[in-house]
């Protein structure tokens, strides 16, 4: 298998926004830098006692119970650990969300976007490391030619941003990511170990930009596929600078 890296993403709150970047650098056993760093807990969180530990993903205000979520962006200030937020229906934000006045800023300004009929966002938490979906550090990789796939099984285009992936592959068979699973990959000056497929949710059939659902993702992968994966977990083995145009190979 030989591909390219068509994008890079990292999502540094959460569930909240996402940002589109040219390279980085990973570490062995971590998460990509600056990738869900914080979190934000909604009223019903029961998370363990051990301040900065991970947590599942059911704990947390996010886009498969609050819509609106996914119509957030992000830019991260890196040199001072501050984030900007935008969203249409609301004003930008810049906050560090370490510092507690800005946090309880964060979440006032989430509220409105949130699920009232579901547990509201309560307190901002950050992460030993890159609070993931997955219970270890992962990084996710995604194909292009899976997303044209489903996108034609939908009957519409289908944004990256709705996966909330962080390295998007060209050159890939629809699909051939989950071929990956067990195997080691080589991406730019790193090395991963693809360790699972990944189980998709709502928060996938809703559009980017206006926040509202509006394609049936899940079904069009029970029906076409008999599944609902998208997307494969890996953990950095060796790390090392990827960057967009890279080559993916495996091992």
């Amino acid at each position: 298998m030989q591909a390219r890296v068509r994008a890079l993403w990292r999502h540094p709150i959460k569930g909240h926004g996402v940002e589109a970047i040219g390279s980085t650098e990973l570490a062995a056993g971590a998460t990509m830098p600056w990738d869900r760093v914080w979190a934000i807990a909604h009223e019903a969180a029961r998370l363990p006692g051990e301040p900065g530990a991970w947590a599942p993903c059911a704990n947390f205000n996010r886009g498969a119970k609050a819509f609106q979520l996914m119509a957030i962006r992000a830019e991260t200030d890196e040199a001072k650990g501050r984030v900007t937020l935008t969203h249409p229906r609301q004003e930008a934000l810049t906050v560090d969300p370490d510092d507690p006045e800005d946090a309880a800023r964060l979440v006032a300004w989430v509220m409105p976007l949130s699920n009232p009929h579901r547990a509201l966002p309560a307190r901002v938490v950050r992460a030993d490391r890159g609070m993931t979906d997955s219970d270890f550090p992962s990084i996710s990789l995604l194909n292009t030619a899976g997303l044209a796939a489903l996108a034609g099984r939908v009957g519409r285009p289908l944004a990256q941003e709705r996966f909330r992936g962080n390295v998007w592959l060209d050159g890939l068979a629809p699909f051939e990511e989950f071929d990956l699973v067990g195997r080691e990959v080589r991406i730019g000056g790193a090395t991963l170990r693809v360790r699972q497929p990944i189980t998709r949710c709502m928060a996938t059939t809703v559009d980017p930009v206006t926040g509202e659902s509006d394609a049936d993702t899940l079904g069009a992968l029970r029906g076409g596929w008999g599944h609902e994966d998208f997307g494969v977990y890996a953990e950095v083995v060796e790390g090392g600078r990827i960057g967009v145009g890279d080559v993916a190979e495996a091992a």
